[in-house]
């Protein structure tokens, strides 16, 4: 079909077209005017996805990259959710309205509840959709009124601000809760830890511990250096007690042997001297032998209260010793023991500072989740209020006409050509080409009367065909 014979077609038989055409457009008109009226009303939250958390401060890092198209998603789902829904009906109390109950009675005959039937029927009319490239959320509620579509839309909002709240902070309530049950079992075991440690102070009788074993400590280095110095003089002793008398450091360095032995030495030559002189039975010379037999006598006695005395001190030396050697003994069982003691303080102190760090982790996790717990901000803000709308948004009668009259024409040509194809005509003499497959010889035109001859020179071969 050629656009000429389509336009003979549509020329032959456009009050047929024409027809629908009126007929798509009346009955748009008719059913724009009788359905009801619908008000849209629109409200919009802005979800902040950059800051973090101010209570939780470093801990929480702002959402970024991929994740903040999930995050977005997800806040949809949430505003469009059964839990938003339910609030939005307790908030405005629809489900107290006796008719309302009444009219959910005959819908469901009684099955379900009231409040999610009602949350459904608001979710049906509520559409949410985040802003494009912006973190803004318009939440957008169709209704028959427009106070009812404005409160609505507000009321879808306020709700949502409430449950995104209510999904922060009750985790934190019940980390809260867990957490204090934490606190007081770390408590307990740090007081547990405190108690052990001060018993075992108490019964050891330890008050500063690291200072009790620094002075026992250097009593121990006091004795053990006496010890030293009294072994070092018992040995010096007990080598002069083998060695002669007379070769001994303190008889060879007496002042008083010494002069001694100088008397005698004189007293000698004296009598020597007296012996040559008077012969060897004078008297003088006997008076003289008798003073140098004093004199030896009192240089052995010196001599031996020397030795006698150097007797003495190794003795002494030795009980000295002795007697050391056991407080160094004792002293270092004392060392050891406070050593041995300090090491299990050492252990009670570790299990309480243990302790005292787990509950210092505890305690401030759990203010931390209480405070979170407390808060009354969320990263969701709302920018605007729903305002009553002035002009429904549905029916819109000038989009339904202009839609019902491009159906209509749509649907008219539709008509005319498959009547066209039911009861074929002879529009032009394209027509008797194609139906007969032969060529035009001539054409009669019915608006002047006469007769023209058309066609092709070559006459036979029409008439041959």
């Amino acid at each position: 079909m050629t656009l000429h014979q389509f336009l003979l077609i549509l020329r032959a038989r456009y009050k047929v077209a024409v027809l629908i055409i009126l007929l798509a457009i009346s009955a748009a008109l008719a059913v724009s005017l009788v359905l009801p009226k619908k008000y849209t009303a629109q409200t919009a939250v802005l979800v902040d996805v950059r800051s973090p958390d101010p209570v939780a401060g470093a801990g929480s890092a702002p959402i970024q990259g991929l994740v903040a198209p999930s995050y977005m998603a997800t806040q949809v789902d949430i505003i469009g959710g059964d839990r938003v829904a339910q609030r939005v009906v307790k908030m405005l109390k629809l489900d107290e309205n006796p008719r309302t109950k009444e009219r959910w009675m005959e819908a469901t005959e009684g099955r379900g509840t009231l409040e999610g039937w009602l949350a459904d029927s608001l979710q049906k009319r509520l559409d949410v959709r985040p802003a494009r490239e912006s973190n803004v959320i318009n939440i957008t509620y169709k209704g028959s009124e427009p106070e009812e579509a404005a409160n609505v839309a507000n009321a879808f909002a306020q709700a949502y601000l409430d449950i995104n709240l209510a999904l922060k902070t009750e985790p934190a309530r019940i980390y809260a809760e867990w957490f204090d049950e934490q606190t007081k079992a770390s408590r307990a075991k740090l007081e547990e830890a405190q108690a052990r440690l001060s018993e075992y102070q108490q019964k050891a009788g330890i008050v500063s511990s690291d200072e009790r074993v620094d002075y026992e400590t250097t009593k121990l280095a006091e004795l053990s250096s006496q010890l030293t110095t009294v072994q070092g003089d018992t040995t010096d002793s007990q080598s002069k007690r083998g060695s002669r008398g007379d070769t001994i450091a303190e008889v060879m360095q007496s002042p008083l042997i010494n002069g001694l032995k100088a008397d005698v030495a004189r007293q000698e030559a004296k009598v020597q001297e007296v012996s040559v002189r008077l012969g060897e039975n004078h008297p003088e010379r006997q008076r003289a032998e008798s003073e140098l037999a004093a004199l030896k006598s009192r240089l052995a006695s010196e001599t031996a209260r020397i030795n006698a005395s150097i007797e003495t001190t190794y003795r002494v030396g030795k009980d000295r010793e002795r007697e050391l050697q056991g407080a160094v003994g004792a002293q270092k069982a004392r060392v050891l023991a406070l050593n041995k003691q300090r090491d299990e303080l050492n252990v009670y102190r570790r299990d309480v500072e243990s302790a005292q760090r787990a509950y210092e982790t505890v305690s401030q996790s759990a203010s931390q989740t209480r405070l979170q717990s407390l808060t009354n901000q969320t990263n969701v803000v709302r920018l605007n209020a729903a305002t009553a709308p002035v002009n429904p948004s549905s029916p819109r009668l000038l989009v339904n006409l202009l839609i019902a009259a491009f159906g209509g024409t749509l649907l008219g040509i539709a008509c005319a050509l498959l009547l066209e194809l039911a009861n074929r005509r002879v529009r032009s003499a394209e027509d008797l080409v194609q139906m007969l497959e032969l060529p035009v010889l001539a054409s009669i035109s019915s608006s002047t009367g006469n007769t023209r001859l058309s066609g092709p020179r070559r006459l036979a071969l029409g008439l041959g065909g």
